[in-house]
């Protein structure tokens, strides 16, 4: 009957995430992303790491990189593992690494979980992901701040107490370097264009090679989509300033030509 009622709730929030427009069934009364866009988080919340340290959420910011904050809890049954599973299919596909060019701070909203659980999660993904990657950090709550957190970003949940699960969205949150929401990804797949736009945007452009800030002015955020979209705007203000470029460039080349033949002349005479 748990495991049940558990797999209902779970298939209430998966339509939920997906179908954010359909009236809310009373299991998810309160559940769900209010965006937060530029809102700061507190930095200076402290959680328990992997190694049962504590550990200011200011220190994964302390290297300058954009930072992808997952809020899962580990013995969820199915939504988390599929959003985390999800990510790390993603991860795979895009060239760069947690640690060298963004950091990933996944976070437990259940605070009954301990940091053996959270090391063993991120053994497990490690394991999963099949490459290094020291800048994905498992936590657990201290004192609340997962729930603190989450206000913050704008993710709320609700536990069942019949079974102990967390009905919540499945999300990904980007944040800045210096702790602002920059992006929301939804669902339980994402595409690698998507991942690496929504990273390159949370750096403030300075991260990235440059296809992709060149992407990033092609590609905007379409909230009806929860997808970066060609944005067709750009793409012509983007192609006009090319013309202009162009023709800069072959009105330059027959000026030197026509000096050039000028001096052909003089030197003639």
């Amino acid at each position: 009957m748990r495991s049940s009622t558990a797999f209902r709730l779970w298939l209430l929030t998966a339509a939920f995430t997906l179908h954010a427009d359909q009236p809310l069934p009373a299991e998810l009364e309160g559940v769900g992303i209010q965006e937060q866009l530029g809102a700061q988080i507190d930095l200076n919340l402290t959680f328990t790491d992997e190694n049962g340290r504590q550990a200011p959420l200011k220190q994964y910011f302390e290297q300058g990189k954009p930072v992808l904050l997952n809020l899962v809890y580990y013995q969820c049954p199915m939504l988390c593992n599929l959003i985390l599973n999800g990510q790390t299919s993603t991860l795979r596909e895009i060239p760069w690494t947690p640690g060298n060019e963004f950091e990933i701070v996944t976070i437990s909203i259940d605070p009954t979980e301990t940091f053996e659980l959270a090391a063993h999660k991120k053994q497990s993904y490690l394991a999963s992901y099949n490459r290094p990657a020291p800048g994905w950090h498992f936590l657990t709550d201290h004192q609340g701040n997962a729930k603190r957190l989450a206000d913050q970003v704008g993710f709320h949940y609700r536990r069942d107490d019949r079974t102990g699960q967390y009905a919540h969205a499945a999300v990904l949150t980007f944040l800045t370097p210096e702790g602002k929401v920059s992006r929301y990804l939804y669902g339980i797949h994402f595409k690698a264009r998507d991942m690496r736009l929504a990273l390159t945007e949370a750096s403030e452009s300075k991260f990235g090679l440059s296809v992709d800030r060149l992407l990033l002015f092609c590609f905007h955020y379409d909230p009806r989509a929860r997808a970066y979209v060609l944005f067709a705007a750009n793409v012509m203000r983007g192609g006009g300033v090319l013309t202009v470029l162009i023709l800069a460039f072959v009105m330059w080349r027959m000026w030197r030509f026509e000096k050039r033949l000028a001096a052909a002349g003089v030197a003639a005479r």
